[in-house]
């Protein structure tokens, strides 16, 4: 198999990807904030927008319309600019308290990343986190044994997702240029898009992230029909979004990587 056949980089999430089952430390933040602002998300309204640089996903929340009708019955005004702003100021502090509280490596991650770097490919890394919030997060997945190639986060871009500029920058480091030889994996419709838009292959996330949204406890004390309907619906918006693959977890990627350098073999393209 020529190097033009063979998978050269897997680019991945954090949080709900490779780090904190069900995406969790996200939420707990922005349900917090707004709450402190007189606003009570609902956690569908606080998920939304998921994946998204963090100012451009409270942007997003508060022109929802209940949202933005909530604001302005308790503010007096409409959202401005300056809202936003301020928001993402305080959004920081709230962020940087639950991040570490959910840093734990998602089950299997580390044979997976094993996998990947058996096979001569890179291990690249994007977030919609900004670069003062994950050093914590950083830390704690080196001690648990995972240290990707390269870090790329919303605040070193100047376009955050969908646009694919944090995706491209990875791969600008490895100096990887045949974008069919490179794997996007997210849990995020977003994320998806992203990886669609930069020419890759894409693979989604439907269990251990955000559109089921339960730590790993919480969705194995569910029942097996509980879990079929959160799957089904899960697996049913990531495969609307456009995913390549659309699987459970990070466990389950490196039967999707050997059919991907099968495909590559075959002359596909994403």
């Amino acid at each position: 198999m020529t190097t033009a056949n063979k998978i050269q980089a897997v680019v991945f999430d954090w949080a709900g990807t490779t780090v904190d089952f069900g995406s969790r430390a996200p939420i707990l933040a922005f349900m917090t904030l707004f709450s402190d602002n007189g606003v009570d998300l609902t956690i569908e309204e606080a998920r939304g927008p998921m994946g998204m640089e963090k100012r451009d996903h409270i942007a997003a929340v508060l022109n929802m319309p209940r949202v933005a009708e909530v604001w302005k019955a308790k503010h007096g005004s409409a959202v401005t600019e300056a809202d936003i702003d301020r928001l993402y100021q305080d959004f920081i502090p709230y962020q940087l308290k639950t991040i570490p509280l959910c840093s734990k490596l998602i089950p299997g991650a580390l044979e997976t990343f094993k996998n990947i770097r058996d096979r001569g490919a890179k291990i690249g890394s994007n977030t919609g986190y900004a670069a003062m919030m994950i050093g914590e997060l950083i830390k704690d997945a080196a001690d648990q044994g995972y240290q990707p190639d390269c870090i790329i986060t919303a605040t070193d871009a100047r376009y955050g997702r969908p646009y694919p500029e944090v995706l491209w920058r990875n791969l600008i480091e490895f100096g990887v240029s045949d974008i069919k030889t490179v794997v996007k994996v997210d849990d995020t419709a977003v994320g998806i898009e992203e990886g669609l838009n930069g020419g890759c292959w894409t693979v989604g996330l439907a269990i251990s992230g955000n559109e089921v949204g339960l730590s790993l406890e919480e969705w194995q004390a569910l029942s097996a029909d509980q879990q079929k309907v959160l799957r089904d619906k899960a697996y049913a918006k990531l495969n609307a979004s456009g995913a390549h693959y659309v699987i459970d977890s990070i466990a389950d990627l490196v039967p999707v990587l050997d059919d991907i350098e099968k495909r590559l073999a075959n002359g596909e393209k994403p």
